[in-house]
């Protein structure tokens, strides 16, 4: 074609899975859902223009057209001068997240763990879902980079409800749907509904907390998402400082894919590999999450974090690790004297990246603390509070032993902090 001039750079991804979700709600299951995709993904460069398309239409029609319909959008695009060109051959870690029989589960799987689920609550009722995933990935470009590779994950979470309003959460997350445990994660919820009932009104301040994990990977998306991008760095709009010491000594983080408990690709979507990556050690910021292009930009190597989309938004965490201490939870807790042991974090919004500065709610179970016990449970909160601030040294009491995966992304423990700035009921 006349646009590609004496050159021209593609990257081809092929992916195909299957993705399965079992919904239910007042104790029923209603709805099972299963979808089987298969698609391709074309990001080119021609006479220095980049564009990107994708299809889910196979054949050789589909496929030509495909690649017609990405040229044309080049041609229409403006030069990109900082293309950084496509990943050079690099093999990639000899991972395998994989099971075999999650990858194309039925749904008489996940029933069974819903089942399991909602029978750990009796004189509840229960609501969430069961997933399964299953999914190939194999990437080429024009550059003779060749990758594959795959990978399968299972989710229970959901709720039991007490009567009127008091909720409890339970979930758990494994590479096999066949390692969920949904008695233990109904069990977990429905003890949490049963203490929630009456709860206590609890005045705004600030208060220790006992963050279980589900808290703590909402806290290190923000935290390594907006301030560890290496992009948003070059852009000053990080609050992350080289070398310094900005977080407890207590706290170290690592982006690791091949991590046995991650259901995450050994490359990412540029077909960079993927290696353990040390962003936090002992509370001394070491690295940054780089792609391709913010690589070039800095002198640096791709640290395998591209994403599609990233010309835009920049690289993004594979699978954040928080490193975990040696307190079991239940000595996370009697390590407080008063304060608030907290399930769930929701709705939570960054209002001022520089700082870290985010608001949100707490749901699915808090319960006051004293005396290293927890005596009631306490209506739901909101809370605006600087995460990175949480983290600074000084202020991570302890961290625990009870790391898990949490969805796909986080494998973490949760943490004694000793303060969190609640400001106000959850309607106010």
């Amino acid at each position: 074609m006349e646009l590609v001039g004496d050159r021209a750079e593609a990257e081809v991804t092929a992916s195909t899975g299957r993705s399965a979700i079992t919904r239910f709600a007042n104790s029923n299951i209603h709805q099972n859902v299963a979808e089987d995709h298969l698609g391709v993904r074309l990001r080119l460069v021609a006479d220095g223009r980049l564009a990107g398309s994708s299809t889910n239409r196979t054949d050789a029609d589909g496929l030509s057209r495909l690649v017609e319909t990405t040229f044309a959008a080049a041609a229409l695009r403006p030069r990109d001068e900082r293309w950084p060109g496509t990943a050079s051959p690099a093999a990639a870690p000899p991972v395998e997240h994989w099971d075999p029989p999650t990858a194309r589960a039925p749904a008489e799987g996940r029933a069974e763990v819903v089942k399991a689920f909602v029978d750990a609550g009796s004189g509840l009722s229960a609501a969430g879902y069961c997933s399964s995933n299953g999914y190939e990935v194999y990437f080429a470009n024009s550059g003779g980079q060749r990758v594959g590779g795959r990978a399968t994950s299972a989710t229970v979470d959901g709720i039991h409800r007490a009567l009127p309003d008091s909720d409890g959460s339970g979930w758990q997350s494994t590479l096999g749907l066949g390692a969920l445990d949904g008695a233990r994660a109904g069990a977990e919820a429905a003890a949490k509904a049963r203490a929630g009932i009456d709860a206590l009104e609890l005045l705004p301040g600030r208060y220790e907390v006992v963050l279980e994990p589900a808290c703590v990977a909402d806290l290190l998306d923000f935290v390594v998402g907006y301030g560890f991008s290496a992009k948003a760095h070059a852009e000053r709009r990080s609050f992350v400082r080289l070398g310094e010491p900005q977080f407890d000594p207590a706290i170290s983080i690592a982006d690791d894919a091949t991590d046995p408990r991650s259901p995450s690709l050994a490359f990412d979507a540029e077909g960079t590999p993927r290696r353990r990556l040390d962003l936090v050690l002992a509370g001394v910021p070491t690295g940054l999450l780089h792609d391709r292009r913010s690589a070039a930009q800095a002198g640096a190597q791709s640290t395998g974090h591209g994403i599609a989309g990233g010309e835009s938004y920049g690289p993004a965490p594979s699978t954040l690790v928080l490193a975990p201490g040696a307190s079991s939870a239940s000595e996370l807790i009697a390590g407080v004297e008063r304060g608030l042991l907290v399930s769930e974090f929701w709705y939570t919004r960054i209002l001022d990246p520089k700082t870290q500065v985010v608001t949100g709610l707490t749901r699915n179970g808090v319960g006051l603390i004293e005396g290293g016990e927890v005596t009631r449970a306490v209506r739901n909160l909101r809370f605006t509070q600087s995460y990175a601030e949480a983290l600074a040294p000084g202020n991570v009491v302890a961290v625990g032993s009870d790391a898990r995966l949490r969805g796909g992304d986080a494998i973490v423990p949760s943490l004694h902090l000793a303060s969190w700035h609640f400001t106000g009921g959850a309607r106010g």
